[in-house]
């Protein structure tokens, strides 16, 4: 009998060269479309943290906001978006970083988080990092009382993991 790993991990659909020659692209829409691939993913992240005291789950646009919400709503916790640049309407606050083909930014509410908030950002792929990094730093700026991030998967070669504090406890469901 497979593992909940093991199924998910099977489902997720491998695009070779994608976007760019050399890239072999792990595609999860596989993984979203299967019902049973879905409660299975939800069920493993609820299970991750229900007894972390999350209050608010932080999702990194636009990948996070499919299980982002997923999971606030089996948390009971409020969903907070992390957008690019102008797509956010009320007052925001910004962080800028380097790719590896030039800069990006994102941007959250300046009201969306206080200090009594434990929060768990959350996207699809820990590759680099450097997205989610930047994100926590935005995040660090409204002062919250905890911290966590979650990736459904993690491409463990590239050692993402390894830019984060080491005070942030930074997880994934799945390894590749």
């Amino acid at each position: 009998m497979k593992t909940n790993e093991e199924r998910l991990i099977e489902s997720i659909r491998n695009i070779p060269d994608f976007p760019i020659p050399g890239i072999q692209f792990k595609d999860i829409t596989t993984l979203f479309k299967d019902a049973e691939c879905l409660q299975i993913l939800s069920g493993m992240m609820y299970e991750r943290y229900k007894n972390k005291g999350i209050t608010k789950i932080v999702g990194i646009e636009s990948r996070g906001f499919i299980m982002g919400p997923i999971l606030a709503t089996k948390l009971n916790a409020g969903f907070i978006p992390i957008r690019k640049p102008g797509k956010l309407p009320a007052e925001t606050i910004e962080e800028c970083y380097n790719k590896e083909y030039g800069t990006d930014c994102v941007q959250i509410h300046t009201d969306a988080i206080n200090e009594n908030d434990v929060v768990l950002l959350h996207d699809d792929l820990l590759a680099t990092g450097g997205t989610m990094k930047a994100a926590c730093n935005l995040v660090k700026r409204l002062n919250p009382k905890r911290i966590c991030v979650n990736f459904i998967f993690e491409l463990e070669g590239l050692n993402g993991k390894e830019i984060f504090d080491k005070n942030i406890e930074v997880e994934s469901i799945l390894k590749f």
